[in-house]
């Protein structure tokens, strides 16, 4: 017997600091909500990472809406202090969050939405979806063929050098996080290749003093400049979802000290167990770290909507082809601000008013046409 479903106005899958952030504005403006996440504690997200982790932003750009980040503004929190600080914000608000709650299906019955988790069901006029990206680990389909004495792991999986083989280490992927890793990994004195397109980075080093005076060029710049209502930000949006995006902390120089080895060619395959780039060098190493980012998988969402560059098709997180269907947290949802910290509140602000004027527009529909019902029945 199938399990009696709990009815809400809106029901957000995940529950980051997007998804947090969601609840918030939806708790502020009084509708009856709930927040899934999977994981055994708010923040698990985080907390899994590996530990040297900081972030990219300083602490002052990173707390939640009605509660800031509780460390020096110019600081640069962990990964677990983050974990922490998200674990805390959905306490002290009093955040309707049910951990350990898996949604594995998304579906619709006329206008309301279902959402199932394995015997749980919920149903709601609205469905936010803040899963974020970090979903499936992206290794390229070659890796299987690679010698089994290499040792293969993905970013997600990495915490520290201890994890590797002794000798030499390759990092596919150039990003910030493929950067970091290897910059780490050098340190701990491996020879280090560092594989992959130059993304670019940003113009001062991240934690100097010219940075906390740029800073709030930055932050225009990310969220008023770098936005899809420009022709530079629609053009960067395509560029951060297929090759991620700029070096924010460490950057090309720290890698040349640390004594990274930096080539910009891709390895595009296999030969005698070795992993080959496209100029034909083979790579004599003995770990490598797939730092290739992830996919993200909506099968589980059985909802019409339609996907660009793999993300969902969407304006500023409302979905044209499934009203009452919201995303947040995505990269580039609708300026480079929206893949920070600094972005998930204002993203979720918009969403919430989006879906309280949705409400509103509805509840007037219906009492239009029960006016119409009394009207003829009069007559």
């Amino acid at each position: 017997m199938a399990a009696q479903a709990e009815r809400f106005d809106t029901v957000v899958v995940g529950g980051g600091q997007a998804g947090l952030a969601t609840a918030y504005h939806l708790a502020k403006q009084g509708r009856s909500y709930v927040v899934l996440d999977a994981g055994e504690r708010v923040g698990d997200s985080w907390r899994n990472r590996w530990p040297s982790l900081r972030l990219y932003s300083p602490a002052r750009a990173d707390g939640l809406p009605g509660m800031a980040f509780p460390a020096p503004k110019m600081s640069f929190p962990s990964g677990r202090e983050m974990a922490d600080y998200l674990e805390e914000y959905a306490t002290h608000l009093g955040l309707a969050v049910r951990t350990q709650v898996s949604v594995d299906r998304i579906t619709r019955e006329g206008e309301t939405f279902v959402v199932s988790a394995g015997e749980q069901r919920f149903e709601a006029s609205d469905v936010v979806v803040a899963t974020g990206t970090f979903e499936t680990p992206f290794v390229p389909s070659f890796a299987g063929e690679l010698d089994p004495a290499i040792r293969q792991l993905h970013s997600s999986e990495y915490h520290d050098p201890g994890q590797l083989e002794e000798g030499p280490v390759l990092v596919v992927g150039a990003a910030h996080s493929g950067a970091d890793i290897a910059f780490e990994v050098a340190q701990a004195g491996h020879e280090t290749v560092l594989s992959g397109r130059d993304t670019g980075a940003i113009p001062v080093p991240l934690e100097s003093r010219r940075a906390r005076l740029l800073w709030p060029v930055l932050v225009f710049m990310w969220t008023r400049v770098l936005t899809m209502s420009t022709p530079v930000g629609r053009r960067m949006r395509t560029k951060v979802r297929e090759h991620g995006g700029p070096l924010l902390r460490v950057r090309t120089a720290d890698l040349e000290r640390a004594g990274v080895e930096r080539v910009y060619e891709r390895v595009v395959g296999v030969e005698d167990g070795l992993p080959v780039l496209d100029g034909g060098r083979r790579l004599a190493v003995h770990t490598v770290v797939w730092a290739t980012g992830f996919r993200s998988d909506y099968s589980w969402i059985d909802v019409p909507f339609d996907l660009e560059d793999g993300y969902p098709v969407q304006n500023r997180g409302t979905v044209p082809s499934s009203p009452g269907l919201y995303f947040v947290g995505l990269p580039f949802l609708h300026s480079f601000g929206s893949m920070l910290i600094l972005g998930a509140g204002p993203d979720a602000e918009r969403v919430v008013r989006h879906i309280g004027s949705r409400q509103r527009g509805e509840a007037r529909a219906e009492r239009g046409q029960g006016a119409a019902v009394a009207d003829r029945a009069a007559a």
